[in-house]
């Protein structure tokens, strides 16, 4: 799959403003940090799409990026970052509960974990509530330039135990070096044209 156009649709800051649109999505969701745009960055192969910070917490929307005006890549809010006030915590999980909840084009997820800490107690949440709602998703292991040997050949296994289970799929991805860049685009494709 090569994506040739992307663009921003739409910024949405409450569930209500959600849009409703003929064009199926896939998501992206993961703690704050994680690398949520530096992946849909590399992707789209434009590095100024979605605002990369070193900073935890600056996406605080969920953001739709319309792809070759075929369907959307939707960037979700990262969760579990204690530097947020509450009541913003709280925004941004109703944010997030309420898009996954109400999308009848949401054809899959691709939960995102930092491959050097593995599943937090808040990825495996996430990945309870998709499990509990039937959404399909994917792992993607990001960062994974920064792992030694070692760490890197027991990856796999670590996420799944992590997630205490064993049938995970698991991609591993670096923005860095694009490792898993054509494997994320083909469960993309699979996903938005099923």
């Amino acid at each position: 799959m090569k994506i040739k156009k992307v663009k921003l649709y739409k910024t949405v800051y409450a569930p209500e403003d959600l849009p409703q649109t003929p064009y199926n999505e896939v998501a992206f969701v993961g703690r704050s940090n994680v690398g949520k745009s530096s992946l849909l960055n590399t992707l789209a192969n434009n590095f100024k799409l979605a605002k990369v910070s070193s900073e935890p917490g600056k996406t605080r929307s969920v953001n739709f990026y319309l792809v070759d005006d075929k369907f959307f890549l939707v960037d979700l809010p990262g969760y579990g970052f204690a530097k947020v006030p509450l009541e913003e915590q709280k925004r941004w999980r109703e944010l997030i509960e309420g898009y996954l909840k109400g999308r009848d084009r949401l054809k899959g997820v691709f939960l995102l974990v930092d491959s050097r800490v593995g599943p937090t107690e808040k990825d495996v949440q996430m990945k309870e509530w998709l499990d509990f709602f039937g959404i399909p998703y994917v792992v993607v292991a990001t960062k994974v330039d920064k792992l030694k040997k070692k760490e890197r050949a027991k990856l796999e296994e670590k996420i799944r135990e992590g997630f205490n289970d064993p049938s995970v799929r698991v991609i591993p991805f670096s923005s860095k070096t694009r490792e898993g860049r054509d494997a994320v685009l083909r469960e993309i494709r699979s996903l938005v044209e099923s």
